[in-house]
This record gives structure tokens, C-alpha cells and sequence, in this order.
């Protein structure tokens, strides 16, 4: 019978499947990064906004617009107690957290007691900038913090001593993705997951 081979934990994570969340600035890569290293281990890949969009039936900024942060938070609270739920169920995931998630000391603390490992990718806040502005240009999209590169600076460094409390650092500065990703993978001693095609095919 053909069977799954799910990777196995890092001995520094302690935790039973496999997962790994991805925190840091706007522009620091999470989702870019966070899709190839799925791809590399065969895991899934999520973007925690994009559960909160499904489950509240509005995007991110009119949460924020229509209801306030406070409201947003809830929802994002809610969205990843659901997403530690699945992983804690066997679920093979990589997610990517919004740049405020993480600085919220309880979603931390959340992480913290289910024992997902997570990894805070970081780069200069020059390139952040850089990143983030060609982004908004691309998709024709207002960014409220990009109306000022000191303002965005100052919020990076209030937030990056919350991003440094994640298990792992990576620099993601002028780096191919996929170097980016088999860092990770390599570091955690995280393990591809095989899939096999066809269920009850013998060996």
C-alpha cells in the first residue's frame, strides 16, 4: 500500500507536524518566500489575511475602514486559532502571518504554546520601502504607510523587537527566493513531504 512519509520536527520546534509561520515587515517577502518553500517541502501554503477575507466577506481594508482595527484583530485572532487548530490536526503548511500579527502578544503567545516554529524575515527598510512602493504602483493600490518613509521606518523599528522574539532570523535582503527558502528548510531540518500519487498503488 502506498503511503504518505510526513516530514518530521525539528528537535528545536517540539512540535508534532509539519508547519511554520512566516512573520515580519510589509515587503519582507512572507508570501513570495512562503509559496516557494512550500513548493520545495510539498506543503501547503497560506496567507492568513486571505482566511480572514473569506471568513469576514470583505477585504483587509474595508475591515479596517468599515469596523477599526480593534475589529480586524478579533478577526485575525479567530482566523489563526483556526489555522493552529488544522496544523495541530496533521495539516503540512507553511503560513504566512500579516505584518501586525505577530506584534500582538497573544497570537505570540498562541505560537509560543502550540510550539510552531516561526521565522522572522527581515531586509533593510530601505528595501522594504522600495519593495512595498513598487508593489502599490503595480496594483494601482493606496498604502496609507507609504505616504512617509520615515513614518514607515519608525513602525518597523517599533515592530522588529516583537519579529525578533521568532524562533528564527532570516535575511532576505537582494536573495533569490529559493535561496531564501532552502535556508529555512536547511536550518529547522525540515524534511520534503512525499506524496504519492495514487492511493493503494503497490510499491
Amino acid at each position: 500500500m502506498r503511503r504518505r512519509t510526513r516530514s518530521q520536527p525539528s528537535p528545536t520546534t517540539g512540535f508534532a507536524g509539519a508547519a511554520l509561520f512566516l512573520v515580519g515587515f510589509m515587503g519582507a517577502g512572507k508570501t513570495s518566500v512562503g509559496r516557494v518553500l512550500a513548493q520545495q517541502l510539498n506543503w501547503g501554503f497560506e496567507d492568513l489575511d486571505e482566511r480572514i477575507e473569506r471568513r469576514e466577506r470583505r477585504s483587509v481594508p474595508e475591515i479596517f475602514r468599515d469596523s477599526g482595527e480593534s475589529e480586524f484583530r478579533r478577526a485575525e485572532r479567530a482566523a489563526l486559532e483556526e489555522v493552529v487548530g488544522e496544523l495541530q490536526a496533521g495539516a503540512a503548511k507553511v503560513v504566512a502571518l500579516g505584518g501586525g500579527a505577530f506584534v500582538q502578544q497573544e497570537n505570540a503567545a498562541l505560537l509560543r504554546t502550540a510550539r510552531v516554529p516561526t521565522v522572522f524575515l527581515d531586509a533593510p527598510v530601505e528595501e522594504l520601502w522600495q519593495r512595498c512602493s513598487e508593489q502599490a504602483r503595480r496594483a494601482g493600490a493606496e498604502r496609507p504607510l507609504l505616504g512617509s518613509i520615515d513614518h514607515f521606518r519608525e513602525l518597523y523599528e517599533m515592530r522588529r523587537t516583537s519579529y525578533l522574539q521568532a524562533a528564527l532570523s532570516v535575511e532576505t535582503g537582494s536573495r533569490p527566493l529559493a535561496e531564501i527558502a532552502s535556508e529555512i528548510a536547511e536550518r529547522l531540518g525540515l524534511t520534503k513531504l512525499e506524496i504519492r500519487a495514487q492511493e493503494g498503488e503497490v510499491e
